[in-house]
């Protein structure tokens, strides 16, 4: 009985404790704030033209604009750089950055990073992806948040749209991880760079950390660049920031089943190591927690009497995690109940991202990259 309940409800409810005290301290930022510093927009594009227009237009008309905003054409073959040319016409602190051609032992992204921070003359570099549609106050919160933690780094997980069956059901778990595994005060308070979560959909770092990090070189060929960067200030000794930014900006990261696939395996085993301990640890994790309490109902319902109440237990536990999730989220409210089979498709995509990663198959936006053993030599 009592392994019932140290294997079925104790995991889920540690849990459940955690993510509502991350709800409660995870950092929003303030309406009122500024960033005092000459600040640079810096917008990576590769095939952007759905999406580019909005993310341009937020920026340029929120209650604290930039000084520049910078949008590097990475090769694309739409019209993106023909909207941006036009922008560009309309409004002097727009810029439109011409690509060149990937050079060897980069990925797509970091190295659009590296020419835009080249570009950029500010002091605070503002690197915004192209599908993310900030807040009229995101920079006013961002240099809140700046100023109240005196960080180096302000990195932000932001709303995330959602409009398919399947963004609906897996997307919402991408800010489950955020909140479930780590006490969010160790990211600010303590040096380890292990305490780290990082979204590069909208990353803000001053100059200076950035340049005692190494800069973008330093994780050319990450395919998860954000918390490579990321990891990097925080060696280098600077503050890292993870704030809410749910009222800094919004995304729509991926569009169907196909891009979720694809999108979720090209980050999930590299962003552990790519290592198959970190990948099958993570499912083992994710499988106890969020899936086992659901089979031990199953088995209590079908004569096992015994896990009854250490399933309901559990069952509950992760019923009011989705449910405080869904509240502060604003996450579509069936994920409360599809919650375990969502969690079982996550771990089917980890298992897939670690395939993609081993025999260096890993596809994005036209480009294949080698394994990552092979990318960091």
């Amino acid at each position: 009985m009592i392994a019932a309940w140290l294997l079925l409800a104790a995991a889920p409810l540690v849990v459940l404790a955690l993510v509502l005290f991350n709800l409660a301290v995870w950092p929003r930022g303030r309406a009122d704030g500024r960033i005092s510093r000459r600040v640079s927009i810096l917008i990576p594009a590769r095939d952007e033209a759905e999406t580019i227009e909005r993310c341009v237009r937020a920026v340029i008309a929120g209650t604290h604009p930039p000084d520049e905003v910078i949008v590097y054409d990475d090769d694309s073959s739409d019209g993106t750089a023909g909207i941006v040319a036009r922008l560009a016409a309309e409004d002097g602190r727009v810029q439109l950055l011409r690509g060149v051609p990937l050079p060897p032992g980069w990925v797509g992204k970091p190295h659009a990073c590296h020419r835009l921070a080249e570009a950029a003359s500010g002091d605070v570099l503002v690197f915004l992806d192209a599908d993310t549609e900030a807040s009229p106050e995101c920079l006013a919160r961002i240099g809140s948040v700046f100023a109240d933690f005196r960080a180096d780094v302000v990195t932000a997980a932001t709303r995330q749209v959602m409009a398919t069956w399947a963004e609906r059901w897996i997307i919402p778990l991408l800010h489950l991880t955020y909140v479930a595994w780590l006490p969010l005060p160790l990211i600010w308070r303590s040096r380890d760079p292990r305490f780290l979560v990082a979204n590069g959909q909208l990353l803000a770092i001053r100059r200076p950390a950035l340049d005692a990090a190494g800069g973008w070189p330093s994780v050319r060929a990450e395919v998860v660049d954000d918390m490579a960067l990321c990891r990097r200030v925080k060696e280098a000794g600077g503050r890292i920031v993870f704030a809410d930014g749910h009222l800094m900006a919004r995304c729509r990261m991926y569009r169907g089943a196909g891009e979720v696939w694809r999108g979720f395996s090209k980050n999930l085993a590299e962003g552990v190591g790519g290592t198959a301990a970190g990948v099958l640890g993570g499912v083992a994790l994710y499988g106890m927690v969020f899936v086992a309490p659901y089979i031990g109902l199953a088995a209590a319902l079908l004569g096992a009497r015994s896990l009854l109440a250490p399933s309901l237990a559990g069952v509950a536990a992760n019923v009011l995690i989705r449910i405080a999730l869904a509240l502060r989220l604003r996450q579509p409210m069936e994920g409360i109940l599809l919650h375990p089979l969502a969690v079982l498709g996550l771990m089917g995509i980890a298992v897939n991202s670690f395939r993609w990663s081993r025999r260096g198959d890993i596809r994005w936006r036209g480009r294949r990259y080698a394994s990552r053993e092979a990318r960091l030599g």
